[in-house]
């Protein structure tokens, strides 16, 4: 396991202490190191860190408070929702505060007739629907982790979710986020209409990972329920069949409301722990989704079975009710657990590739598995190419960790190398600056630091996360020099 410096014991003394002390409740502001230490990492639990102190603040006043006090005295401000992020955004700095904004869990409004919702930063991602539900509303973006995760960290990392192919990513559900700056000055980007007047940043913000800004409330766009919703789980005998197959299901004018993919060690691993029903013969399975009318469903459900039947699907199931269809999809919504039950640690990847190379990379991976003798487990939002590659280790064992860490990386810059990107909707946090690197050049990285200094001219929010300085970089590439050679010559670049 990765620990970073742990820094000395802050006295009761600490300049900043006594002053959020003076501030905030005391019971709000946490500095003792068995009061710290849960917060010394997100879902990425290879990276640890304690903060200088964690604070909790109550209301947008105290938050504003926090941040003056922090900006006024130079320390570093780490953000945190619920900590279920995967790439170690939430990782505190040692010499700065934890942000914690759990207080910040209300549904302040929803409204049918304008089909939105205004919430707290804090609410978890699935409270949104269960309110909206009794209005016929639901909220679309849902990502695995979302009977836990908040809406503001979704801000954060743009999640995305099984129905993003159809429904969109967290950008394209949010309508207004308010919050405030670093400097404790209030903001508001995007408005209550479609288009907000003026510069249009909220795209910016959305995706930043807690680098420009603060977010304590945001607006979000709730869609109506569909009448229907049936299921296709559909099986392969062959990876390159299946990669086809979803690109066949897109090429053909059709947009499920669902399409993913799972290969054959995910699909034991979740038919073990969900007993779903999944065929445990199929080199890899997909769930195929159609929501609508119920006319709209049969008709999309056949030309669906049609192109999977042509594709070379083995056996093709199709939900018959919505116990059967919640069935089906709770598989996939459990693999992670699921992989916990396989593994000590497990180290999922984000990554995204074009749709026609998923048996590509697929392939690329059971070749990394014999490289770096460990195991991986794949699970794909296979509709947008979005990747969640599973490596299986223990973290107790520095070897294993060292080459998870190897066999990540790899995974990640074999996207870049195949015409995809190192990350997806888990952020890039700490696991990935390496391969922000491979990713982006030095005026690429330079232009987003101009954007993070344009709102953060100290560097304060969520420093050394995301963007990789030039010197990393420049040490990155004399490892990748020593290394000798391309991981994967043979693989076409784009």
């Amino acid at each position: 396991m990765n620990t970073l410096a742990t820094p000395e014991k802050i006295q009761i003394h600490s300049p900043v202490i006594h002053a959020l002390r003076k501030a905030l409740p005391a019971h709000a502001v946490l500095s003792r190191q068995e009061d710290t230490a849960p917060y010394e990492c997100d879902g990425l639990t290879a990276y640890r860190q304690r903060p200088m102190c964690v604070v909790l603040p109550e209301t947008t006043a105290q938050v504003q408070q926090v941040l003056q006090i922090c900006y006024r005295l130079g320390v570093p401000v780490v953000a945190r929702g619920a900590g279920t992020g995967l790439s170690g955004g939430a990782m505190p700095h040692s010499q700065g505060i934890t942000l914690s904004l759990a207080k910040f869990n209300r549904i302040l409004q929803m409204d049918a007739h304008s089909r939105t919702a205004v919430v707290q930063c804090g609410v978890r991602n699935l409270a949104i629907s269960e309110a909206a539900s009794s209005l016929g509303l639901y909220y679309a973006p849902d990502p695995s982790s979302q009977i836990a995760c908040t809406i503001g960290g979704n801000v954060a990392e743009n999640s995305g979710g099984v129905h993003c192919l159809k429904y969109g990513l967290t950008l394209h559900n949010v309508l207004k986020i308010s919050g405030f700056t670093i400097e404790g000055e209030p903001i508001e980007l995007g408005g209550d209409a479609l288009d907000a007047p003026g510069l249009d940043l909220l795209p910016l913000v959305v995706g930043s990972e807690g680098m420009l800004a603060i977010t304590t409330e945001v607006t979000v766009k709730l869609t109506p329920k569909p009448q229907l919703a049936r299921c296709i789980m559909a099986s392969f005998d062959d990876l390159q069949k299946a990669g086809d197959a979803v690109a066949q299901v897109i090429a053909s004018g059709i947009i499920p409301a669902g399409l993913e993919m799972m290969d054959k060690p995910m699909t034991a691993a979740v038919e073990d722990f969900v007993h779903a029903g999944y065929d445990l013969t199929a080199e890899a399975i997909l769930l195929c989704e159609s929501d609508g009318t119920s006319e709209e469903v049969e008709e999309e459900i056949g030309r669906m079975i049609a192109v999977l039947r042509q594709s070379g699907a083995t056996a093709i199931s199709v939900s018959n009710n919505e116990a059967e269809r919640l069935k089906f999809w709770s598989g996939r919504k459990n693999a992670f657990p699921a992989s916990g039950r396989m593994s000590p640690d497990y180290m999922c990847m984000d990554s995204t590739i074009p749709r026609k190379r998923l048996a590509d990379i697929l392939l690329a991976i059971a070749e990394m598995e014999k490289k770096y003798q460990l195991r991986c487990a794949n699970v794909f939002h296979a509709g947008d190419g979005n990747l969640h590659p599973l490596i299986l280790f223990d973290a107790n064992d520095p070897d294993q960790l060292h080459r998870a860490e190897l066999f990540g990386a790899d995974i990640l810059e074999t996207s870049v190398v195949m015409g995809g990107t190192v990350t997806g909707e888990h952020g890039v946090g700490i696991e990935k600056l390496n391969s922000m690197c491979v990713q982006f050049s030095e005026h690429e990285n330079e232009q987003m630091f101009a954007i993070k200094r344009a709102f953060d001219s100290k560097g304060l929010l969520n420093p050394g996360k995301v963007i990789p300085t030039l010197q990393r970089c420049a040490e990155y590439g004399k490892m990748l020099v020593r290394g000798g050679q391309i991981s994967h010559p043979n693989i076409e670049r784009f």
